[in-house]
């Protein structure tokens, strides 16, 4: 299953992003946001990070820190979370679906000595309900906040493991490190085998998680508490819509009679009725 992991550049369409993570359940589009972009996200969100906590068990990590509620903790994030390029690929890897939210927002900070994060698939967060081999439920990015080398703990990945069956073991010795600079993203899917890298150097390793699942299953981070409703407000109608105010299929999410959520935050900006 040891394959190389591809690389795109920031030049790269949404297509091409989609149909290798599609093919093999991950690729790196290089460079893809300038580093001063990456540069305020880090100065926003120095404050939240320095106050979480290190994980409780071997799965979290004890020696790394999981920072979420990106949204109203670093408004420079929301340009990650609206990339053009992500949400159009993340359509088009969840095409089948008839709406697609945001699942997580986590700055994940993988301290000096973790050791490798157990092997898993992100789609086990639902109860590990056995989905139909093929059909996708998440698509999900890690951006790099530092550069990511294979000895700072890089995210480890199984290529091609998207294809096999549910609840297989897979050894680290199967998978390949997403090594990329500061300012590249990782793109996979939900039902790659993956998992963090051991950290053996002296400096700690950040990536920022930002995942996306069909609109029809619950989201792992609750954005409608961990957003304020101060912040909510100031917010774009399709940031909101992204974050889970809006239907997630034909019958699925509205308020009270029928009504659009949006209509619930705006009076008369939402559609009426199941418009879609």
């Amino acid at each position: 299953m040891r394959a190389q992991l591809a690389h795109l550049s920031s030049t790269t369409d949404a297509d091409s992003v989609a149909e290798a993570v599609k093919a093999d359940g991950a690729v790196v589009v290089d460079r893809l946001v300038p580093l001063e972009l990456m540069d305020r996200i880090a100065d926003e969100l120095t404050p939240s990070m320095q106050r979480t906590p290190t994980g409780p068990d071997e799965f979290s990590g004890v020696r790394t820190r999981r920072t979420g509620a990106l949204i109203a903790r670093s408004p420079s994030s929301r340009q990650l979370i609206q990339h053009p390029l992500i949400l159009s690929a993340v359509g088009k890897v969840l095409e089948h679906a008839s709406n697609f939210q945001l699942h997580l927002t986590q700055a994940i900070a993988i301290g000096a000595g973790e050791p490798a994060q157990p092997i898993h698939r992100d789609q086990w967060a639902f109860d590990f309900f056995p989905f139909p081999k093929g059909y996708e439920v998440q698509c999900n990015t890690i951006w790099a906040q530092t550069d990511f080398t294979e000895d700072n703990g890089a995210t480890r990945l199984a290529i091609g493991s998207n294809h096999a069956d549910d609840g297989i073991t897979i050894q680290q010795s199967d998978t390949v490190p997403a090594e990329m600079g500061r300012g590249s993203v990782l793109v996979y899917s939900g039902s790659i085998y993956h998992g963090g890298g051991a950290n053996r150097t002296d400096t700690t390793r950040i990536g920022l998680n930002i995942t996306y699942n069909v609109s029809w299953l619950r989201q792992e981070e609750n954005q409608y508490l961990s957003v304020p409703r101060e912040v909510t407000t100031t917010l774009s109608t399709d940031l909101l819509r992204l974050m889970g105010y809006g239907r997630g299929a034909y019958a699925l999410g509205y308020v009270d009679d029928l009504r659009d959520p949006i209509e619930v935050l705006r009076p008369g900006t939402g559609s009426n009725g199941f418009e879609a």
